[in-house]
């Protein structure tokens, strides 16, 4: 869907960007993943064609993204700012049918549209009149991205989405990021600079330094293949945390014990990540679980302790 190919900004002497190449597939979340000024924002903003490259070239389903006026190319991509980039003196109802109105759509399906969106991001629709100053964080947040996706784009460009989010909003934006249908329908390339919200929601990260790509691959690649010592020191902090939100129970299939018990409610899938295992435990106060694999049906109860300890031995192993 997103391809970009050699692609470098100078100003001046300095490279923002230094002669990178990705490509990200249809349905895909790419992260750019970097501390700040290595390039990440830089490099969105080009896509978007709101800067222009010093060289290389970009295409977005097959189409040289210089073949299209600017305003053509971007009501065709869906742009969330970190701040949220809501017009002040524009209600809510307003700032969602921006794109819709420039579309040239009828008010009855752009007020369709809204409502469903609105529904979608679990909003009243008595915000409708209101401004974005009456707003939490986090209702402004799921506006920027009502708004984004007010056309139904298919690619959405995410810069520090949830950056001005407190750390619980975060953590429940995330959990409905995940789950909303609507996103699994788009490519997406999101910047972060979280190293936990890189590994939560992309399929994919490019880490990014001076510049340039480090290191381009899925989350557990980057945590178990680091390609050099930045990599692995970028990572390094957060290592055990980053290990049991990528692995999954199912993964560690083979090695779990079961426990000489009975079934014991309740009963999770093994598709769950080991992070989540442990914060449903801990919330259940319980020390032991019974586990199905909804892939050959097979059902183990255990104890937290035999579900750590294969844990161990599975990244031992790798």
């Amino acid at each position: 869907m997103i391809k970009v190919e050699g692609l470098s900004k100078n100003y001046g002497l300095v490279k923002a960007v230094d002669h990178i190449s990705f490509e990200v597939a249809e349905h895909q979340n790419l992260i750019l993943l970097g501390t700040s000024g290595c390039g990440k924002t830089t490099t969105l903003k080009m896509i978007n064609h709101l800067i222009n490259p010093s060289e290389g070239r970009i295409w977005i389903n097959g189409v040289d993204i210089t073949k299209e006026q600017p305003e053509t190319l971007r009501r065709k991509i869906g742009y969330v700012l970190q701040n949220y980039g809501l017009f002040p003196h524009y209600t809510v109802a307003q700032n969602i049918a921006i794109v819709p109105q420039l579309l040239k759509w009828d008010k009855l399906k752009t007020q369709k549209r809204t409502l469903e969106l609105l529904e979608k991001l679990h909003l009243p629709t008595d915000i409708l009149s209101t401004y974005p100053s009456e707003l939490s964080g986090g209702q402004q947040q799921r506006i920027g991205l009502a708004r984004a996706l007010a056309a139904n784009p298919p690619v959405l460009l995410m810069d520090e989405p949830f950056g001005a989010l407190d750390n619980v909003t975060k953590a429940n934006i995330h959990a409905e990021f995940l789950a909303l249908d609507e996103l699994k329908q788009k490519t997406i390339i999101m910047v972060t600079h979280d190293v936990q919200e890189a590994f939560e929601l992309g399929d994919r990260i490019c880490l990014m330094d001076k510049g340039k790509i480090v290191q381009d691959g899925s989350p557990t690649e980057l945590l178990l293949k680091p390609t050099n010592d930045f990599v692995a020191g970028f990572l390094k902090e957060q290592q055990l945390l980053l290990e049991f939100k990528t692995t999954k129970v199912l993964d560690l299939w083979a090695l779990l014990n079961v426990s000489h018990l009975s079934n014991i409610e309740p009963t999770v899938n093994a598709d769950l990540d080991l992070w989540t295992l442990i914060e449903l435990i801990k919330k259940q106060k319980i020390d032991t679980i019974t586990i199905q694999n909804s892939a050959n049906g097979e059902v183990k109860t255990l104890r937290f302790e035999a579900i750590m300890q294969a844990f161990y031995q599975y990244i031992k192993a790798k």
